[in-house]
């Protein structure tokens, strides 16, 4: 029997109400293959954000049955799940003095966290094992600089045709438009197994939406699923098109 990139079953959201709990969908399943994108559309409050957090294991009031490659959820720890099932929103978060700041930023803190943790058990690992080397988990060394340079930031956002967003630019100074291709291609560096991009071309122009679009599209080329949440019209980069409404997936 085939297994699917990701699967979900029994998904269910139910919110706090003055009234009681609201369900906002329940028992819900869904599957996606690598290399699909799969647009998620529905009415405005059906639920499609919190399907998608739900995915992303962001969601504390939701629940049910997820696997990656054929391994439970439960499997994984939230910060492993999250590099593998990545959630993008809809307001991008740029973080950092300048573009290749923001973009680095995933490298930079897993080279934090990680020198956290040496230095934790270094006292208990120094006298058998000796001083270790610190390599970060997408193999860099030393700094975010040296695992993510800026000529690969560069040559990375020029293939993406982000040519016009300079390295050296402050994030506050960035379009709408140029700030969501930075936050995705952020994204897509850390080369997750699945992306969910909540909104991400909503309120930008249709030429800014069609180069995201492009972006994600050759994401998929390359084996990664995609579940896009859209309101625009039908832009033809999605493999099919599922609707949530009234708490029902079809």
């Amino acid at each position: 029997m085939s297994t699917h990139l990701f699967s979900a079953r029994d998904m269910t959201c139910a919110l706090p109400a003055p009234e009681g709990e609201k369900t906002i969908f329940r028992g819900l399943s869904f599957d996606i293959d690598a290399g699909e994108i799969v647009d998620l559309v529905g009415p405005s409050g059906s639920g499609k954000s919190s399907l998608l957090t739900a995915f992303a294991r962001l969601n504390p009031h939701a629940h049910g049955t997820m696997s990656l490659e054929g391994r439970a959820s439960a499997e994984f720890s939230p910060q492993q799940w999250r590099r593998m099932v990545a959630y993008l929103p809809q307001q991008p978060v740029l973080i950092g003095e300048n573009v290749a700041d923001v973009i680095r930023l995933p490298w930079t803190l897993a080279i934090r966290n990680e020198r956290h943790a040496d230095n934790t058990d270094a006292a208990s690992h120094s006298k058998s094992h000796g001083r270790r080397h610190h390599r970060s988990i997408w193999g860099s060394t030393h700094s975010g600089t040296d695992a993510l340079p800026d000529s690969t930031i560069r040559s990375t956002l020029d293939a993406m045709g982000c040519e016009d967003i300079d390295l050296a630019r402050a994030p506050h100074d960035l379009s709408g438009g140029q700030a969501a291709r930075v936050s995705l291609a952020r994204t897509l560096l850390t080369d997750p197994k699945l992306l969910l991009a909540d909104e991400v071309d909503a309120g930008l122009d249709d030429d800014n939406a069609a180069k995201v679009a492009t972006i994600l599209s050759h994401a998929a080329q390359r084996g990664m699923a995609v579940i896009r949440i859209r309101h625009r019209p039908p832009d033809g980069v999605a493999t099919r098109t599922v609707t949530l409404d009234k708490g029902v997936l079809r």
